[in-house]
């Protein structure tokens, strides 16, 4: 079955379901890519900091130059980092990205993060200065859209969105801009269901794209602090499943999907990416949406305060 397309403000169309790429190694990511592709996947997500869009790249022009797609076959995501967000700078990193990728444009760009950071070239995940303190730079969001719609009027960058971003952030960004920001990617799952992000954004005609979408069980320790919870193991997701005879994930996708949320679910194993895009042959029903609505317990599972001081920190 074909992944249903969404439409963005713009009118452009887009896959509702995508590959996310994140913490993968360069096989593991690209065997993945190649499983994908195979079952159908035509939207890949990735970003700078991810570093595996060359990985991607290679796959993708294996697959153009034995014929099995064309560039206007599969839609690419990627993100701006958080230490190239003076305007100036974003088509520069966005250069970088389609250099990795071997592509000419993207289908969407994404501001990773609202946090500016200056580059300094020690601290891994957070610049930190000589002084031991992180390299916060006082760039506001609105700043850097002027780059990202520099993107898209020089074609390297078909749509433009954010991700992390607040409703205050989204509100300035599009108080000013020309281009609108399609999609907001967030965390989002049935513990944190984003409710009251989405009916924000569709109020300004902005999708949201849920990351997370299965409660990530294998995030990072880092992120671990925000507690353990499996929500792949919550009892009315499992009945739910059972009814259906559907996996836990399979209705974990279902839920967003029908409530027109883009989703990129990670995996490396092939059966379970291709058992992650078989959601689309049936269709919950308003009572068991409204039973998935009702398990917010607004846990965020990726909450990080290494940059909880930022002026613009989202969470």
């Amino acid at each position: 079955m074909a992944i249903p397309m969404v439409t963005f403000n713009n009118g452009n169309k887009f896959p509702i379901l995508g590959l996310g790429t994140w913490q993968a190694t360069k096989e593991e990511c690209q065997n993945s890519i190649r499983a994908a592709l195979d079952a159908g996947y035509r939207h890949i997500d990735t970003a700078y900091a991810y570093g595996n869009e060359a990985d991607i790249g290679e796959v993708l022009q294996e697959y153009m130059k034995a014929g099995k797609l064309k560039r206007s076959d599969f839609y690419i995501t990627t993100k701006l980092w958080l230490t190239y967000h003076q305007p100036e700078r974003v088509v520069e990193c966005l250069n970088i990205s389609l250099t990795n990728l071997k592509l000419d444009y993207v289908d969407l760009y994404l501001i990773h993060n609202p946090c500016a950071l200056e580059e300094t070239g020690s601290g891994g995940f957070v610049p930190m200065r000589p002084d031991g303190t992180p390299a916060f730079l006082n760039m506001p969001p609105e700043k850097t859209w002027e780059g990202m719609q520099k993107a898209v009027q020089l074609g390297k960058a078909k749509n433009i969105g954010v991700s992390n971003f607040t409703c205050n952030q989204i509100e300035r960004i599009c108080k000013i801009a020309t281009i609108k920001p399609v999609t907001n990617q967030v965390e989002c799952h049935a513990y944190f269901n984003q409710a009251e992000m989405q009916r924000f954004c569709q109020q300004r005609g902005i999708l949201l794209t849920s990351y997370g979408s299965l409660g990530s069980p294998g995030r990072p320790d880092m992120f671990k602090a925000a507690g353990n919870t499996i929500l792949l193991d919550d009892p009315v997701i499992k009945k739910i499943a059972d009814k259906y005879k559907k996996s836990a994930g399979q209705v974990l996708l279902r839920n967003l999907t029908q409530r027109n949320i883009l989703v990129i679910p990670k995996s490396i194993k092939p059966a379970r990416i291709k058992q992650n895009m078989q959601i689309f042959d049936f269709k919950l029903t308003n009572c068991e949406m409204k039973e998935i609505e009702g398990l917010q317990k607004n846990v965020r599972l990726f909450k990080n305060d290494l940059a909880k001081d930022h002026p613009e920190f989202p969470f």
